[in-house]
């Protein structure tokens, strides 16, 4: 039997295939078929619950999300721009306690356990049921000036402005401030994994290159941008690329909660299948974009 000689590099992509092979295993086994099962009711409409019969409808559930569902839009623009404007900020905050972390700081393997414990502690519902309840819901009440909130709301005021400051404020001002905090809250509950990632692209970058860069007079902002900046620029396309999917993907964002809602509590199982497949297209078309833009910039060591 002649035996295969493998080079390199096909070696080093072996290896990543025996990474991916477990996912692999359990997509095919537990979510391929529950994956198209959804697709083919998307295009239908469950008339029978306790047979689960489905009469199909073509593209009616898809038409309906844009021209007849008057909340669907709305939430759905107001998720794609939350998720915009939250994506950059966490992976340069990110980035920022990384670099901070990665210097030779006293206590820093606290402040790693301290940046890390959102992960460990859970997101979603765990953390709804977590910081729910050591809001003052009143407070929050004077704030956004309605009587009840929602557990998305009751979740994004981890940080409450104190009682005193916002009796000496106007409503509006208030609700500004209120809103800062909130955006605050999301973005330190929400870097964790960024933050390690980043930490292990920056202790792999050779210190060699930071030795000759000094010698040749380099400042230490001139090293971030020509040294450190393109080395771990594949670590920064993986952020962006699981920030906005862990943003997308959050249950307390608006359109998975409505989704959910609408097939579970409305009992629109097929309706509610559409809303999800839309959003899903939706996402699979942005992470295209980003790699497309994103991976023109990437540097990998010893391709260039």
């Amino acid at each position: 039997m002649k035996k295969i000689h493998l080079t390199a590099e096909q070696k080093y992509n072996l290896e990543g295939y025996k990474f991916v092979l477990p996912w692999l295993i359990g997509f095919i086994f537990f979510f391929a078929y529950p994956f198209f099962s959804s697709l083919i009711l998307s295009f239908g409409k469950v008339i029978d619950v306790a047979n689960f019969e489905i009469k199909s409808v073509g593209w009616q559930n898809y038409i309906k999300a844009f021209v007849v569902d008057v909340d669907f839009t709305p939430k759905f623009l107001e998720t794609v721009r939350n998720t915009l404007i939250d994506t950059p900020i966490i992976i340069i905050y990110s980035l920022f306690i990384a670099i901070l972390l990665n210097k030779d700081l006293k206590g820093k393997g606290f402040f790693r356990i301290v940046f890390f414990l959102p992960v460990l502690l859970g997101t979603g519902l765990v953390m709804k049921q977590l910081l729910g309840t050591q809001l003052d819901k009143e407070l929050l009440q004077a704030v956004t000036g309605r009587a009840e909130t929602s557990d998305t709301q009751v979740m994004a005021g981890a940080i409450s402005t104190p009682e005193l400051f916002t009796t000496y404020l106007s409503p509006d001002v208030a609700k500004v401030v209120q809103n800062i905090f909130n955006r605050l809250s999301f973005i330190l509950w929400m870097s964790g994994i960024q933050i390690l990632i980043f930490m292990g692209a920056l202790q792999g970058v050779p210190i060699e290159l930071y030795e000759s860069a000094h010698c040749d007079g380099a400042s230490s902002w001139e090293m971030f941008w020509k040294i450190t900046l393109p080395m771990i620029t594949p670590s920064i396309l993986l952020n962006v690329i699981y920030t906005l999917i862990d943003s997308f993907t959050n249950v307390d964002n608006k359109v998975m909660e409505y989704t959910i809602k609408v097939a579970f509590t409305n009992m629109e199982f097929g309706y509610g299948a559409a809303l999800g497949w839309i959003f899903f297209m939706f996402i699979g078309i942005v992470i295209g974009l980003v790699f497309l833009i994103l991976g023109r910039f990437v540097v990998y060591l010893g391709d260039r």
